[in-house]
């Protein structure tokens, strides 16, 4: 049994990278797109792996983790089932939340934004570039609803022998992408004694004003 004074002392006293606001881009998206080429040099594991949260109707928030696939000055690109938990709650509001954590970087990045949905041509697109088992698997699961294991081998296994010779498993309608278009950005560096840096940037028009936040 893990005491409570077991995880009171965990901690880390991070130092790696100081983030001062001179070395900023003025482009949030430029810069996020240098924390993520840095990462993806330093073979972070998974480094596009991010926590999306949504608020659904009832105000209960909800969290967990989903890849980017694609990012521009638009936006944040993601995919998933349309009728999933998430998929439910970004219906009802569309005010959600990304965050990165690249640990041996001693980063995050938050962002806060508005989430719709991109059009059905680009997540057939998409769709048809995923391996083939990954396209059976998202049209045989009913994301988030109650389901055996049993039941769902079994679906996976009737579909890829009813499409063992075919290239490409029909398009299912019920899954896609949606894109996050960001108001606000929060680059946080771990540093010494938990004195962190934090620069948030926010959007002023059709210009970002970055600040720097207390840790």
């Amino acid at each position: 049994m893990i005491h409570k004074h077991e995880l009171a002392d965990l901690r880390e006293n991070y130092g790696l990278h100081v983030l001062l606001e001179q070395d900023m881009d003025k482009d949030p998206f430029k810069q996020f797109q240098k924390w993520m080429e840095q990462a993806i040099r330093e073979k972070i594991f998974e480094p596009n792996a991010m926590t999306l949260a949504t608020v659904g109707a009832q105000g209960q928030p909800s969290t967990r983790i989903v890849l980017l696939k694609n990012f521009s000055s638009k936006g944040f690109v993601f995919f998933t089932n349309y009728e999933s938990k998430k998929g439910l709650q970004m219906a009802d509001n569309d005010r959600v939340a990304l965050s990165f954590w690249w640990r041996e970087q001693e980063r995050q990045v938050r962002i806060e934004g508005i989430v719709s949905k991109v059009s059905a041509e680009e997540s057939q697109t998409y769709f048809h570039l995923r391996p083939k088992g990954s396209q059976i698997s998202a049209s045989v699961s009913p994301q988030s609803k109650i389901v055996s294991r049993e039941t769902l081998e079994k679906a996976f296994l009737e579909k890829a022998e009813a499409f063992e010779n075919e290239e490409k498993i029909p398009y299912p309608t019920f899954w896609g992408g949606y894109i996050v278009r960001p108001s606000l950005f929060e680059f946080w560096q771990g540093r010494p004694n938990r004195l962190h840096d934090r620069l948030q940037y926010t959007k002023q028009g059709d210009l970002w004003e970055m600040v720097r936040l207390g840790p």
